[in-house]
């Protein structure tokens, strides 16, 4: 008998309605098309540190390789070795005692630890308190997992710090997380003592617990801060910290979480049921890398510095205005209202300029007349794109 092809069609999960490709993911493939086609794109976009680790650390990420016992599953809660340098690099940075035992959860990047916090704490229906401008993977991944993402806002006027007034306003029935980002990413504020003691102070009264990711807190900035300074702050406050930009290991995947013993139990039960332990070799590497003394991050600011007096030229080239006081590795502006959007500048830079700048948009609404632009470019590519810039731009 002959069979016939019945037509059938495969749906996607009803999850998906809710989100979109990430917007760098679907960019950048139009900028290596570019490429491709001998455009020569000069990327300003995606915040990848270009510069390696210390020597340090890529010598014992080698040596440990070589360990013929040293490639087999690890432990979910990450080797002691790992666990009590970044104790001790909270100790000696931030002023923060934290229990390696019981108070830190290494993580394969934040970008897991969003997911894994969110899995812990959020019930499909609850809601969770995003900010707008802020990081698209706190939204993408709450809708993913069912949440409802309530935006506060965070504006110019107001230093891009939240509005407590218009938080105590809103209706927080069935929030259960609050995420933050200081240094603030896309907008480069700079989080203050006051700002978390608020925090953690709105936090304990409304029964919300605060996520703050906190990666940036070591490039072009004098004195790293961490919410869990605050006292008390552990009781409700979850921190992430990363490898990514700090120690110039974005490929690495490796980052931390810290918080008190029963919050971390709580994500240690939903990592171990996602995903296994790093390579022991990578988290020796991590752990040499948490003991750089003061001259490696200051010399690894350094080369941030000089990116940024770039930056701000090209920002002044397209008559952009910026706060000077922003620190991280990005440059946040104000476009002119010459333009009716962002992607009308932006679109032109790369198509006429071949420079990719990231439109403020994609971090939320209140980002959409603002542009941003990566220090992770090596010197001659920044002057480069300054004078395509330059070159097109009328003065």
């Amino acid at each position: 008998m002959k069979k016939e092809n019945q037509p059938f069609e495969i749906r996607p999960a009803d999850r998906l309605a809710g989100v979109s490709e990430y917007y760098f993911s679907r960019k950048l493939k139009e900028v290596a098309q570019m490429n491709a086609q001998g455009m020569d794109v000069i990327s300003l976009g995606i915040g990848s540190p270009d510069m390696p680790p210390s020597g340090e650390t890529i010598e014992t990420l080698c040596k440990a390789a070589h360990d013929p016992n040293g490639h087999g599953y690890m432990p979910y809660v990450g080797i002691p070795e790992l666990r009590r340098a970044f104790a001790d690099w909270y100790k000696r940075w931030y002023e923060v005692t934290l229990d390696p035992q019981t108070e830190i959860q290494p993580l394969i990047g934040s970008k897991e630890g969003i997911l894994h916090v969110t899995l812990a704490f959020v019930n499909p229906g609850d809601r969770v308190l995003v900010p707008n401008p802020g990081y698209p993977t706190y939204t993408s991944l709450s809708k993913l997992l069912g949440a409802e993402v309530v935006n506060y806002n965070l504006k110019e006027e107001n230093g891009w710090m939240p509005d407590f007034d218009e938080l105590e306003a809103m209706d927080l029935d069935r929030v259960r997380l609050m995420w933050t980002n200081y240094p603030n990413m896309p907008t480069g504020a700079n989080a203050t003592p006051q700002l978390y003691e608020r925090l953690v102070d709105f936090a304990r009264r409304k029964g919300i617990v605060i996520v703050n990711d906190n990666p940036y807190s070591f490039i072009l900035n004098d004195h790293p801060l961490s919410i869990l300074q605050v006292p008390g702050a552990k009781d409700c406050c979850i921190e992430f910290n990363s490898m990514s930009k700090s120690h110039n290991m974005p490929g690495w995947r490796v980052a931390m979480l810290a918080s008190n013993a029963r919050f971390v139990s709580w994500v240690l039960k939903v990592k171990s049921n996602i995903d296994s332990g790093m390579f022991r070799a990578l988290q020796l590497a991590a752990a040499t890398a948490l003991s750089a003394d003061e001259d490696w991050y200051a010399g690894n600011n350094r080369n941030y510095r000089n990116r940024r007096r770039l930056a701000g030229e090209i920002m002044r080239a397209l008559d952009c205005t910026y706060d000077e006081s922003q620190v991280g590795m990005f440059l946040w502006g104000k476009i002119p209202d010459a333009y009716k959007d962002v992607e009308e500048l932006t679109e032109r830079v790369l198509h006429e300029a071949r420079v990719f700048l990231t439109p403020g948009f994609i971090f939320g609404t209140n980002g959409a007349r603002y542009i941003r632009i990566s220090l992770c470019c090596k010197d001659d590519k920044l002057e480069e794109a300054l004078r395509r810039i330059r070159s097109l731009m009328p003065h």
